[in-house]
């Protein structure tokens, strides 16, 4: 089984004939993805990779019956594509795109909750289910296969190390979730966590975090009820003291935040934590026997 995605889910594209939603359109039919339309305002009637572009998201859902949309446009945009999902009858959106003022993200995640809609993102790499064969994002297709293991992670390229190495092992994977980068995103390690607590089929959980913010501390209370083992890593071990990181949310707070407080908050709590990636498959074979 997979959370939040299954091969049921009908997929638009926002920003289907731009350069980054063409090629991931491309890469998600590979995969199997269920991409039943697109959007492109003035561009109706176009094909993209045999998909029918429309010029509005009201026009695609009332032909396709699309539940799902992933967003491509630029972040100046993407609150009004958002909102326009939303509006439409989309219950699952993908918000791709970095630098969304926070402001509009707080709108976003917002009027997705009154609507009873779930965000993920901004600045994520997606949603992928192995098992399900299908996926909303930017993943490279080939280094993931089903399996019991669910992951949730800040990090785009640290979740693909890290499920590489999982598939690897022959650990495959359940559903991989990319919570985003920023300070406001629409899912947090808790509720995606719960989505893993009522899914039988997985097994074990995987999470993926780093320096900054309190994600991972609030989390790590919620672990003793989770009821399924869980392996955690969190990047920044090495990051210089009072150096601003990449990623938006890394930001460090009145004692949390840092890698010492949430390492011993999951520790606490249950959780095994490793200080490799590479350790990360290991440890779950490990928690699982």
């Amino acid at each position: 089984m997979s959370i939040l995605l299954t091969q049921d889910t009908r997929i638009i594209v926002q920003g289907i004939t731009g350069n980054q939603g063409r090629f991931h359109t491309r890469q998600m039919l590979a995969f199997g993805s269920r991409v039943v339309g697109g959007i492109s305002p003035t561009k109706s009637g176009q094909m993209v990779e045999g998909v029918p572009v429309f010029d509005t998201v009201r026009q695609a859902v009332d032909a396709t019956k699309a539940d799902a949309s992933i967003v491509f446009v630029p972040a100046p945009y993407a609150k009004d594509a958002a909102f326009e999902a939303l509006e439409n009858g989309i219950r699952l959106l993908v918000m791709i795109p970095e630098h969304i003022p926070v402001q509009d993200s707080i709108d976003i995640v917002a009027r997705a909750k009154a609507l009873g809609a779930t965000v993920i993102g901004p600045n994520t790499f997606g949603i992928i289910s192995p098992g399900e064969h299908t996926k909303m994002g930017i993943m490279p297709n080939h280094i993931y296969q089903p399996g019991p293991i669910g992951v949730v992670a800040r990090s785009g390229t640290l979740s693909y190390e890290i499920a590489f190495s999982l598939t690897n092992a022959q650990l495959g994977q359940s559903t991989v979730v990319g919570m985003g980068g920023d300070p406001v995103v629409g899912q947090t390690f808790i509720t995606v966590l719960e989505h893993f607590r009522q899914d039988p089929d997985t097994k074990a959980v995987v999470m993926v975090g780093e320096i900054g913010g309190s994600a991972e501390e609030e989390a790590a209370e919620y672990l003793e009820t989770l009821g399924k083992p869980v392996v955690a890593y969190l990047a920044g071990r090495a990051a210089p003291a009072g150096k601003r990181m990449g990623h938006a949310g890394a930001i460090i707070e009145r004692g949390r935040g840092t890698l010492e407080s949430k390492e011993q908050a999951l520790r606490a709590h249950g959780a095994e934590v490793v200080t490799m990636p590479w350790q990360v498959a290991e440890a779950v074979r490990s928690v699982m026997s």
